[in-house]
This record gives C-alpha cells, structure tokens and sequence, in this order.
C-alpha cells in the first residue's frame, strides 16, 4: 500500500533530497513543490519525485497554498511535510486545510517563534533563559537594561546562528543594532555560561524514538563571529553521562510542553559550570549542517529512511546502538577568491587512517564560500571514533593541522 506525500522544498537545503529518497525507498508516492525550476531538478530527485510543482516564491505562503490546492484538483495527500525551519507553519497550514494528520499552526508557531517558544517552555516549569522580544532599537535598548549584560540578540524566527550576536556592553548593543537593522523582529536574551550541545530526535506520537547528542566546539555564536576559527561539531557516543541526562531530560520536557508529533527536532541547550541544564531553542525539524549524516555514521543507520517511516508509517526500524562518537571540522580558507592550495592534509589523512569518514573540502581552484553565510564554509572533515578522547582529538587535528589557502 502506497501513501501520498506532499513534501515542501524538496531540493533546497541540497540534503532535502535525501529525505525525499527515504520516503520513496518506504513506500510513498513524493509529490514535491518548491520555487526549483523543474528542469533544473537533480537526477535523483527526477526518479524519486511522482510529480513536481513550481511555484514562483515558496516563501509565499497564500499564494503557494492557492496554487498547491489549484494543482492537486481534489486529490488527497496523506501527509505534508518539510524538513525546512522556514517552512513549518505552511506545512501545517496545508495540513489544517486539507484535514492532514500532523502539527497544527498553533503548535508549529511555538517550535517557529523563539519568544513564544521559550513561554511555553518556562510554563511547564524548565530552565529557560531570561528574554524579551523586540521591534525597534529602543525596545532592545529598554530589554537589554532588564536582563543586563552580556546578552544575546537574535531573530524571532530565525535558523542557525545566523544574525546571532553576544553583546557585551551598552557600546557593543549599538553596533549591534546597526547590524540586525533588517531582521523585523528580534529576541533579546540572557547570555548563559556553559558548554553548548544539541539534542536531537526522531519522534514517533511526540515520544522520541532515536536520541543523540552532539557537542559544540566552540559555541556556535563564537564560531560564527571569528573567521579564524574552524567549527567542531561531535556527537556522542556515551548518553548515559550524568550531564549527558540532564540534557536528554530537559529536551524530553521540552518536546512534551511545546506539542511535538512526528518527525525530527534539533534543540540546543546550555551545560552550565555548575551542572544544570538549560534550554536554548528547539525546531521541529532535523539539525542542519551534516549532523544527520554525523547520527548516521554513529549508530551505522539509516536516519533519513527512518524518518521517513516514522512519518509515514509510524514505525521505527534502525538498531539505535551507538558504535562511534563522530565528529565534523568545518574549514575556513585564508584570503580571499580561489583556493589555491591545501596543506596538512595528506598527514591528517595517514593519522586518522580508517576513522576518517568524509573528506569533502572544497578542491583547488573553487571558489571560496561566503563563511559569515553558511557554517559548511569551505568543506568539512569527518571523524569517528568509539573513544571520546581520541575523536575530539581527530577533530581538533583536523582544525590546527589542515589549512587552505586562497588568492
């Protein structure tokens, strides 16, 4: 038996098309809308799409639920889905149109809007950071007296940590301000000390079925305001840590308290000196930046398939054992243009031996990435190892001892 899935931007993140194959490979019939041309498509999402819509401005909310509604003429979807953060509340509002099983708008909104997001969270009595939303400049300025220094400001529905800064001082905020002119609406925040982490879900009914946490290093608001720095990202292997549980416990709450379904989260929370765990921002879609890849290679599975079953189906299949901690640098060239060469890299390659899982950074001659744009920067190296110390080890050798140069 077959089952009919309208999947939203099935291209775009590129990794969409992965998610696109695991629902095919599980029995469902793909029907893609995204603003791609259809000639333009990949290959392989040609052969595992069942049908294609372009609409001009997938952004477009009304208008792409007009046409979408215009272009199925009556025939019923099963399920509508996205696994990108700027498209979940119109996934839901096509599922609330059309009577599809899965997440409301209202409970969408609350994975989507940060203020709103950490209301519900502090209600049902977990570890929030102190906040205000804000509009205009004197709003900041007002939120920022509140809280006190230092602080975060970021966007209300943003992904990543894109236009995300830590503020100092009063000084600091009025650069800041200049900086975050052209995001609407902003979220002003308490700035929390600790180690930063991720944890991440396949949900089954709102109760997770798969679980991983990964640590960041640095914290992702350091690493995306110094150019210098090459991003690590491990997962772990042992989630039976005291620490560990803490957070797994925090993100358990967190899911049940904002109304979680089906489907992935990626929440980050806070790991403070003094033990406590404390909740940052949660999406009801998978972690971007190679961490499903990363799941993947430490648990030897299938995530992207499971998911899809877990949507589709409401099943799980994948042995979730834990065989590796797995850890990603991503690469920041010096200068500026074409990469010109790379050093390092073949005995980085001799030391990791078997434990190096993907090399992919950019070749001579490419063109540099935008870094401030995209964490995936100038490629990445992957790593795993069963033992904690040698993986973060790999990783850091992989940041220090590999470097591309461009001109």
């Amino acid at each position: 038996m077959a089952i009919d899935v309208l999947f939203l931007a099935p291209t775009y993140p590129p990794e969409m098309r992965q998610y696109v194959r695991g629902l095919a490979e599980v029995g469902a019939r793909v029907f893609g809308v995204g603003d791609t041309p259809p000639q333009a498509l990949p290959q392989d999402s040609q052969h595992y799409l069942s049908g294609y819509l372009q609409v001009p401005r997938i952004m477009d909310e009304d208008d792409v639920i007009t046409r979408v509604s215009a272009w199925l003429r009556g025939r019923e979807m099963d399920r509508v889905l996205t696994n990108w953060e700027p498209l979940v509340i119109l996934a839901a509002r096509l599922r609330e149109r059309w009577g599809v099983p899965g997440m409301t708008a209202d409970t969408a909104l609350g994975f989507r809007d940060k203020a709103l997001m950490k209301q519900r969270v502090e209600a049902a009595g977990l570890r929030v950071p102190r906040s205000a939303r804000a509009q205009s400049a004197s709003e900041v300025r007002a939120a920022a007296e509140e809280i006190g220094y230092p602080l975060v400001v970021k966007p209300i529905s943003g992904a990543g940590s894109a236009d995300t800064f830590r503020v100092e001082d009063a000084a600091e905020l009025e650069a800041v301000l200049g900086r975050v002119r052209h995001v609407p609406e902003v979220s002003v925040e308490e700035y929390i000390e600790g180690e930063e982490r991720t944890y991440d879900t396949i949900c089954i009914g709102g109760k997770p079925v798969y679980e991983n946490v990964a640590h960041y290093l640095p914290k992702p608001i350091e690493a995306r305001n110094k150019q210098w720095i090459s991003p690590v990202i491990i997962t772990v292997r042992d989630l039976d840590q005291p620490e560990i549980r803490r957070g797994i416990e925090l993100g358990r709450g967190v899911l049940e308290a904002l109304g979680m379904d089906d489907g992935f989260t990626h929440m980050e929370w806070f790991s403070t000196p003094s033990g406590e765990a404390v909740f940052g921002e949660v999406g009801a879609r998978p972690g971007g930046a190679c961490i499903v890849p990363q799941m993947n290679y430490t648990s030897d599975i299938d995530l992207f398939r499971e998911w899809a079953r877990a949507v589709c189906w409401g099943a799980f299949e994948a042995d979730t054992t834990r065989h590796y901690n797995c850890g990603i640098t991503f690469k920041r060239a010096q200068g500026e243009g074409r990469i010109q060469r790379i050093t390092g890299l073949d005995a980085f390659r001799q030391r990791c031996g078997r434990w190096l899982v993907e090399d992919a950074l950019l070749p001579v001659g490419a063109a540099r990435r935008d870094w401030t744009q995209t964490l995936l920067s100038d490629g990445h190296l992957m790593i795993r190892h069963p033992d904690w110390e040698e993986a973060k080890r790999l990783s850091f050798a992989a940041a220090t001892d590999v470097k591309l140069y461009a001109g």
